[in-house]
């Protein structure tokens, strides 16, 4: 009998999946295209030079984007990059000397500063459980406050051997320096994505939970990673000294949009778990590519924003599964639910089941933790203000904190009901900012025109909502980036309408209401007593009111329960994007005319007030009450720090550190 020899089997080679390696495979096609594209538009052919000066105008870009692609892997989000290179920039250039040694050490220095704030962001976001957008956007605004008590204005300047070494060339007419900063930066990355720690990253990105429970030291993780990405940022920084030459703290102010542009584009999404910092590189590259063929073909840097956030729209589109953008997009048809109405009960109960006053007190008690705290820290500052500034009079006081505040309850009630639903709007500024100069430009001073002008602007600012609601729920974009992204396309198109310098002068009646006399106050602040009802009523006693509750709980509930969930957040967002038309309206006449950048102060500030009135920024819990007492609170906080000897870049600081303790205030103990 013959035995059989039994033959090893050899396993076949696994094919490549190209599926795995898609992102930075379309970020590498991107960028081939949009170099052809500019190669043809090009009057001769891409020499040594251009590629030297496109590497040096992407490094600062590409190495702050690598930073944020390891943040977003890990599966957070980080709003500071900008300003953590305005410091770093202004830190190198303001103490760095001629010396090898002091030039070695600053940089150094400078690049610890940025692992510094990536550390304060890690504790909070890892260790006390903070939200990432909340707690970088808080971090944003104290970086840049105490980067202008570093530097006050653009100027300075670095040693030109420095400049040489790092914007110069490693191999004469071979190897741009730049492209060795990016090689180097792409390198540290890999070095990273292979190790545990790496692994680590991308577990964490992809299920949080799963990986705590696999024994991954989740908190310590997610630490690293804002360290390690405030370290890229301070890199970037320091690059950037040398490229420009100089320091400017407001040097990352517009970069936060191109650096999520470049991420997406790279390959990257926004859920976390998947991507990788070489397809970010690509992205970076093509940003700088499609901006350098836009001034090829004369087109004004006015539409830089504008095309950047079209571009970051249609690639957060391009890298969607198909099936969910289909599904937001499909229409009820067989599997219709009832529509359930949620409606109060109104005359059933009888007499004898009314609640005693106790009982509604004890019932209340929620309500009132929401709502006393911003008035009694409203009674502590107007005590403190009246106290060290005797001279002032106490009913032109009161009178100048109405007014002041009047802006911010309006936002209030536009980025409080999105913040209800579970969403943020940053798209405030640049929508005060449009509706401010349209509305001065068709007016010019005129009464009459204002009559339909204004009407108009608030619809405008309706429309520029709604889009912001479609895009997040039938679209399915993540807030942040939808209406970071539609800031960027207002303020192209605000810069586009005005030419870069807006003209016009606000109605006299619109003057007179907002700075005119009426019996003792300025007529807005009648005005404004009517609004506050009516924001109480609209969110507190309305179908819509509790809908939208309803849906900042838990919206896969409500979406069962028969809510439109779809209508009521494309409803909330219109109805933030009118509120910030309105304030841009209310600005102008109170300045007289319209600015660029109007609406900038009025980010952190929008926010701070929902947070500091008592609303839970995951959404569901809070009361109008609470944010109108937030605006006032934060309207006497203002008046102080201006009578005090505090500079200005000061005020930034502490609106950024009172939004944080708010935060961790009123945050949801999760456990452990």
């Amino acid at each position: 009998m013959s035995a059989i020899a039994k033959v090893p089997h050899k396993p076949r080679p696994r094919p490549l999946r190209m599926a795995h390696h898609r992102g930075m495979l379309v970020a590498l096609a991107v960028l081939a295209i949009v170099f052809a594209a500019l190669s043809v538009s090009l009057a001769q052919p891409f020499g040594y030079s251009d590629l030297s000066s496109t590497a040096s105008s992407t490094a600062s870009l590409a190495l702050a984007a690598i930073g944020e692609t390891i943040v977003i892997i890990s599966g957070g989000l980080d709003l500071s990059t900008g300003a953590v290179l305005s410091l770093s920039n202004c830190l190198f250039v303001t103490h760095a000397g001629t010396t090898t040694a002091s030039l070695v050490l600053w940089a150094v220095i400078a690049i610890a500063a940025g692992g510094a704030v990536g550390a304060i962001n890690g504790f909070l976001i890892a260790y006390v459980r903070l939200q990432p957008v909340v707690v970088t956007l808080a971090t944003m605004f104290i970086t840049q406050g105490v980067t202008l008590l570093v530097m006050k204005q653009p100027g300075g300047s670095v040693s030109q051997d420095f400049t040489a070494f790092l914007a110069g060339d490693a191999l004469v007419g071979v190897l741009p320096m730049p492209m060795v900063v990016i090689v180097g930066g792409v390198a540290v990355w890999f070095a990273i994505k292979q190790s545990r720690f790496g692994t680590a990253i991308y577990a964490v990105g992809s299920d949080e939970t799963s990986a705590h429970l696999k024994s991954v030291p989740t908190r310590a993780v997610k630490f690293r990673v804002y360290v390690i990405s405030g370290c890229f940022y301070g890199a970037a920084g320091v690059f950037f000294s040398a490229q420009a030459g100089g320091g400017d703290p407001l040097a990352g102010a517009g970069m936060l949009l191109p650096i999520f542009v470049a991420v997406v584009l790279g390959g990257t999404p926004l859920g976390g778990g998947r991507g990788g910092c070489l397809g970010t590189v690509a992205g970076a590259f093509s940003v700088t590519l499609i901006a350098n063929m836009l001034l090829v073909l004369n087109v004004s840097t006015y539409y830089s924003t504008l095309v950047e956030g079209l571009i970051l729209i249609f690639a957060v589109l391009g890298s969607s599964n198909a099936g969910n953008v289909l599904a937001g997009l499909k229409i009820r048809g067989v599997l219709h639910r009832p529509r359930l109405v949620l409606r109060a009960p109104t005359g059933s109960q009888p007499a004898s089941t009314r609640l005693s006053m106790r009982e509604r007190l004890r019932y209340s008690t929620p309500t009132l933790r929401l709502i006393v705290p911003s008035f009694a820290g409203l009674l502590v500052l107007v005590a403190l203000t009246l106290s060290f500034n005797q001279d002032i009079a106490a009913g032109e006081y009161f009178s100048s904190m109405l007014v002041l505040a009047s802006f911010l309850a309006v936002l209030a009630l536009g980025q409080g009901a999105v913040v209800l639903s579970g969403g943020l709007d940053l798209s405030v500024p640049f929508t005060i900012t449009l509706a401010g100069v349209v509305l001065t430009g068709i007016t010019n001073g005129s009464d009459t025109s204002a009559i339909w002008a204004i009407p108009t602007v608030l619809l405008m600012g309706a429309v520029i909502g709604t889009l912001n609601g479609v895009g997040i729920a039938v679209l399915r974009i993540t807030p942040l980036i939808m209406t970071l992204a539609m800031n960027g396309i207002l303020q192209g198109t605000a810069l586009v309408y005005t030419n870069g310098a807006p003209t016009g002068f606000a109605p006299p009646a619109l003057r007179w209401l907002m700075t005119g006399r009426l019996f003792g106050f300025t007529p807005v602040v009648f005005a404004l007593v009517g609004f506050v009802a009516l924001a109480v009523f609209l969110i507190h006693s309305t179908v819509f009111g509790r809908r939208l509750f309803a849906v900042g709980s838990n919206p896969i509930s409500a979406e069962f329960s028969g809510v439109p969930v779809k209508g009521v957040l494309v409803a909330t967002y219109a109805l933030s994007g009118a509120c910030s038309a309105l304030v841009g309206v209310m600005l102008s006449g109170f300045t007289g005319q319209a600015f660029n950048d109007m609406g900038d102060p009025y980010l952190l500030t929008s926010i701070a007030v929902v947070v500091v009135g008592g609303t839970l920024m995951t959404g569901g819990r809070g009361h109008y009450a609470g944010m109108f007492g937030g605006a006032l609170m934060l309207t006497a906080l203002s008046t102080l720090l201006s009578g005090s000897i505090l500079p200005p870049a000061a005020r930034s600081i502490v609106y950024g550190a009172v939004v944080l303790a708010a935060v961790v205030a009123m945050r949801e103990r999760r456990p452990t």
